[in-house]
């Protein structure tokens, strides 16, 4: 791949970024990652990495919790993402799902829906047509649309909240460990359809995971980063089978060593 050719691929660029809370707390050092269009791109590392810092980063979020970068520069299609609003990011088509499943929880299902549409300023068309396509994607939702979100299940308020950031109909759709607190077979079910959406329809994917092996399987790269760092980086298929990855970077020591 030539560098002009790189560059037109590049969806995400995030350099050397350093964030700091309340004026005090370091919670990124030095953390560098990028996005290509059409990859599924995971971001690992133990609880207290800086994994949901990095994607708050990315989306223009770490004011809420007064957070702001003191070095470095995050860019999505080429445009400084600290100098863009969240709103304007949504709907240049940087879509993100927050830790926690967040839902509207006395909205219905498809309402919880709609507000993803509404976001991007669908119009009642392509409010339709999107419904239909999350509908297809997730089918579970189709029996549920009705339902007030917050009586679902962990797994469905997950695919309602992914549901809800495909309404948007994202170029670059940012995960903030989806399989949290799920069952295993739910969380294989949504890494699974999230691969199809990769390969059907070119969806890129950044995923924060704290379960590397879930991670690994899917993505087609992977950062990983510890205490803030970004401290090595690679195809996913060739980090799979590193035991110092499991044993030093994501604290998954073996019994032998832990006796």
């Amino acid at each position: 791949m030539t560098g002009t050719n790189h560059r037109r691929d590049l969806l995400l660029s995030v350099e050397h970024v350093a964030v700091i809370y309340n004026h005090s707390i370091m919670a990124l050092h030095d953390v560098a990652l990028t996005v290509q269009r059409g990859e599924i791109t995971a971001l690992i590392g133990a609880n207290g990495a800086g994994k949901t810092t990095t994607l708050k980063s990315v989306s223009n979020l770490l004011s809420a919790e007064r957070g702001r970068l003191t070095s470095g520069q995050v860019r999505f299609l080429g445009l400084d993402v600290s100098r863009t609003n969240p709103t304007s990011l949504v709907r240049l088509g940087l879509v993100t799902v927050l830790e926690g499943r967040h839902c509207f929880p006395s909205l219905s299902v498809e309402e919880n829906l709609i507000t993803g549409g509404i976001a991007r300023r669908s119009n009642r068309r392509e409010l339709n047509h999107d419904l239909e396509f999350v509908y297809s994607t997730f089918p579970r939702l189709r029996d549920k649309r009705k339902t007030v979100s917050g009586l679902t299940s962990g797994g469905e308020q997950q695919m309602t909240a992914i549901g809800r950031a495909l309404m948007s109909r994202p170029k670059l759709l940012v995960l903030d460990e989806p399989s949290m607190g799920l069952a295993p077979r739910i969380v294989q079910q949504i890494f699974d359809t999230l691969k199809r959406l990769n390969e059907s329809q070119g969806l890129s994917i950044l995923v924060a995971e704290q379960n590397s092996t879930v991670a690994l399987q899917y993505a087609d790269r992977a950062v990983v980063l510890e205490t803030g760092f970004s401290v090595l980086e690679g195809e996913a298929a060739e980090l799979r089978d590193r035991s110092d990855i499991k044993n030093f970077y994501l604290g998954e020591r073996t019994v032998a060593n832990s006796v």
